[in-house]
């Protein structure tokens, strides 16, 4: 099969991707560039496949979902122009959706939690901290190498002075993220809160999950050490109704959660003029549905990321992150088809026309 248009192409994995003309050729599974001209009907623009680097597949609203609904959770997920998904954490196998749709899945295996510091039913809970390494390193055993642990949650104890708080003694956490590594995974953390994000990064943790506490001394080290952050803005939007929910009971938690709604456009900014290594990520298959990436997108645009930036990050930068090359010259034909330039409308991303595969389609849009 040869076509042609305006790809976001690299010639090696090592090159940061451009926009070339040309007409390309898929075979066996792979792409190539076979010239600088058009000499084959256009297709219009090609593109990496999109990233959800944060999503629960296999996981809704309310609870873990029948196999057929998570194939479905795939699907939703393809037609939005996602191709490559990292499972941030759910309690059942989700394989099957993959096996059933071809999505690319990335799969971490259960959320570790302490008791009572997280969703209910939706961790594996661990009584003693000093488990806590030999746990992980079993989940990255059994995952598809890594491992998601909650960094911060809101301590009820405290009663009416109750807010976010750490779940891991800093020594403990070092330990961990060690036994992760030593199992060749790397490790994602859900943090919400300022104070725990010291800890992370002492502790050499691979990619913070929201991240809406980090401060601007906080991006300069997190980007000098090449940890990643996905800002799941989407999610940070709830924060004000997270705050209303927990009314009078908890005041102080309420405030933490406001003040964070409340700066953050320019949280994001900062991150992106820090040079943060962001990735996209959903957190699809709790607060938010599957295959609503174009939500996100649009997010970061209003935000202040600049389009390129959001293409890149929504594209080959999370898929390089996660082991995927992007579009590169014998690379997979892993690709969307656009009919809109997304240089000009970043969201044309989650419009394709085609979804493609290791060469084959596995979503086309109809003219209906």
């Amino acid at each position: 099969m040869e076509f042609s248009g305006l790809a976001l192409w690299a010639e090696t994995e090592s090159e940061r991707p451009q926009w070339a003309r040309g007409t390309w050729r898929v075979d066996g599974g792979v792409i190539r560039r076979v010239s600088d001209e058009e000499t084959a009907p256009s297709v219009g623009f090609i593109v990496p496949g999109m990233v959800d680097t944060h999503c629960h597949i296999g996981y809704s609203a309310t609870g873990s979902v029948s196999e057929s609904e998570m194939v479905e959770q795939a699907r939703a997920t393809l037609a939005s122009g996602v191709t490559l998904v990292r499972d941030c954490g759910v309690p059942l196998d989700n394989s099957p959706a993959a096996r059933a749709t071809g999505l690319h899945l990335i799969r971490c295996g259960r959320h570790v939690a302490r008791p009572k510091r997280y969703m209910r039913d939706l961790p594996l809970d661990v009584e003693d901290q000093g488990e806590l390494p030999d746990v992980l390193a079993s989940m990255a055993s059994v995952s598809d190498g890594w491992v998601k642990i909650v960094g911060d949650w809101i301590d009820r104890s405290a009663g009416a002075d109750s807010d976010l708080m750490p779940l891991w003694d800093p020594a403990v956490l070092s330990d961990a993220v060690c036994a992760v590594h030593e199992a060749g995974a790397r490790i994602a953390v859900h943090a919400f809160s300022h104070r725990v994000i010291d800890s992370l990064i002492e502790a050499g943790v691979d990619d913070i999950e929201h991240g809406s506490g980090i401060d601007a001394d906080q991006a300069a080290e997190i980007a000098t050490r090449g940890i990643a952050v996905t800002p799941t803005l989407r999610q940070v939007e709830l924060f004000q109704d997270f705050a209303a929910q927990a009314g009078e009971k908890y005041p102080v938690y309420a405030a933490t959660m406001r003040g964070m709604y409340e700066t953050r456009r320019e949280h994001f900014e900062m991150l992106v003029d820090a040079g943060v290594l962001l990735l996209m990520g959903t957190d699809s298959g709790g607060y938010q549905d599957h295959g609503t990436i174009a939500g996100e997108l649009a997010l970061w645009l209003q935000w202040g990321a600049p389009a390129q930036f959001t293409i890149d990050a929504a594209t080959w930068v999370s898929q390089r992150y996660l082991g995927y090359p992007g579009l590169v010259e014998g690379g997979p034909a892993d690709f969307l088809l656009l009919n809109e330039d997304p240089r000009i409308d970043p969201l044309a991303l989650s419009r394709p026309s085609r979804v493609t595969l290791g060469g084959s389609t596995v979503w086309e849009r109809t003219s209906a």
